[in-house]
């Protein structure tokens, strides 16, 4: 019974059991002459009872040491020591699909297409070498943490050249997501790795496996009659094509190749990708869409005439009851041909957004613009100067009043007399068409009176 600590080969160090299967146990050892991580598969001793089965085992493991892909896990070394047979790998650092799926219940179709795509390069590039892998389920599907997928255990494949050492009959795989072919005896081809890979797809998009039942032999006679259970209705119907065409049972209607599989998974992928970013952005509202909503306003294309920007955009003909928008405080005029115009939606069921003028945009003549007003604090400013001119004003006219009038008599009083040559009818003392008058007014200390002439005032 192997343990940690035991060494095989006098080489490998068995460090942890970390899978197990119906063929034996994955362990994570230490190559003690290299110094790195390796996985270290043991077989079950009573494998090696079976006639031509360490053969098989040895021819399968130079063949798949031919492998050079990054899909693939690198085969290292092959032994048997103690009466235990062992395949040394590469240790990938990841979980298998299967603890994924355990633990998240379903993935997306575009992740789903995504591992899709590696694992059928992977199948193929095995295809070319003559393997088939004759196992593939999520179980021996190793994702990275950076999301790349490795596919691992080629315990039980088969190869061209080793493919005699198969006894007749015998069925080897796993009941859930073997093919129609393997589970009535036939020989398994590429087509069988293709119909396992649809059997992981589906599991991965539904969440379940197409088909359950009380024991192995039931679940693969359930692959040969009868048809899987529909994928959930939110599959795209590209993908479940794709799923449908994989899991069919005649291997000739399935896809022709692993590597067509992995082209079409791609495709997939990516236009499902492109879709879930155009998605998850708010879509532009169009300057002019080609229906627009009742009661919205919308900005006039060329060639018809640019409103001003103060005055509200005319609302759609079909509009009940519409109110046009108030003009915006801070709209910029319309000179200026590459800045966006932000229009007010005229009802609130609307979403809310500005509808942009394009690029190259040259705006016709429009009603001419008011002169725009001065701002408030400019206006409260003159207002104050103005009236500080005023009250300067108005106190140097009275100071000069009482000066004259306080210097006419030394008690401060004078009387003016007006005197002239000749009285007009209308009492006044200036001749007709004159623009001086003459004023007499009394001096200080006697009877004597100035006269003085000045410009007729009214």
């Amino acid at each position: 019974m192997l343990s940690p600590g035991v060494q095989l080969g006098n080489r490998y160090r068995l460090d942890e059991r970390i899978a197990s299967g119906g063929m034996g146990d994955v362990w994570r050892g230490t190559d003690q002459v290299l110094g790195r991580t390796v996985a270290v598969k043991s077989l079950l001793p009573a494998l090696l009872d079976e006639p031509g089965f360490a053969e098989r085992f040895r021819g399968e493991a130079r063949t798949m040491a031919t492998i050079n892909h990054p899909g693939v896990v690198d085969v290292y070394d092959f032994g048997n020591d103690q009466h235990i047979a062992f395949l040394v790998m590469e240790y990938v650092e990841g979980d298998p699909l299967s603890a994924t799926l355990s633990r998240v219940g379903r993935l997306t179709p575009a992740r789903t297409m995504a591992l899709v795509a590696q694992a059928a390069d992977a199948l193929h590039a095995a295809h070319v070498k003559g393997i088939v892998h004759r196992d593939v389920k999520p179980g021996n599907l190793l994702v990275r943490p950076n999301g790349t997928l490795v596919l691992t255990d080629f315990g039980i494949a088969r190869s061209d050249l080793v493919g005699q050492l198969t006894a007749a009959g015998s069925v080897l795989g796993t009941a859930s997501y073997i093919s129609p072919e393997q589970a009535t005896g036939q020989v398994a081809t590429p087509a069988s790795d293709v119909y396992a890979l649809g059997v992981v797809a589906y599991q991965c998009l539904a969440g379940r496996r197409p088909f359950e039942g009380d024991n192995p032999l039931d679940i693969a006679m359930r692959h040969v009659r009868e048809t899987p259970r529909p994928l959930p209705s939110d599959i795209p119907p590209q993908v479940r094509a794709l799923v449908e065409r994989a899991l069919a049972k005649d291997p000739k209607e399935r896809w022709p190749s692993a590597a067509a599989l992995a082209g079409a998974a791609r495709q997939l992928k990516t236009a499902l990708s492109r879709q879930a970013r155009a998605g998850g952005q708010a879509a532009p509202i169009s300057a002019a869409p080609a229906s627009p909503a009742p009661g919205r306003a919308q900005v006039p294309q060329p060639p018809r005439p640019v409103a001003a920007p103060h005055s509200p955009a005319p609302a759609h003909p079909q509009a009940v009851g519409h109110r046009p928008p108030p003009a915006h405080p801070q709209a910029r005029p319309p000179a200026a041909p590459h800045r966006p115009t932000t229009v007010a939606p005229a009802a609130a069921g609307y979403p809310r957004g500005a509808a942009t003028v394009p690029p190259g945009y040259a705006p016709q003549p429009g009603p001419s613009r008011p002169v725009p007003r001065r701002s408030r604090s400019g206006m409260v400013f003159l207002a104050i100067m103005l009236g500080a001119l005023v009250l300067i004003c108005s106190g140097v006219i009275s100071y000069q009043l009482r000066d004259n009038i306080g210097a006419g008599t030394p008690d401060g009083v004078s009387v003016p007399t007006v005197t002239s040559d000749a009285l007009r009818p209308d009492g006044r003392d200036d001749l007709v068409d004159t623009a001086y008058r003459r004023l007499d007014q009394p001096r200080m200390g006697g009877d004597v009176t100035t006269t003085s002439e000045g410009r007729q005032t009214r």
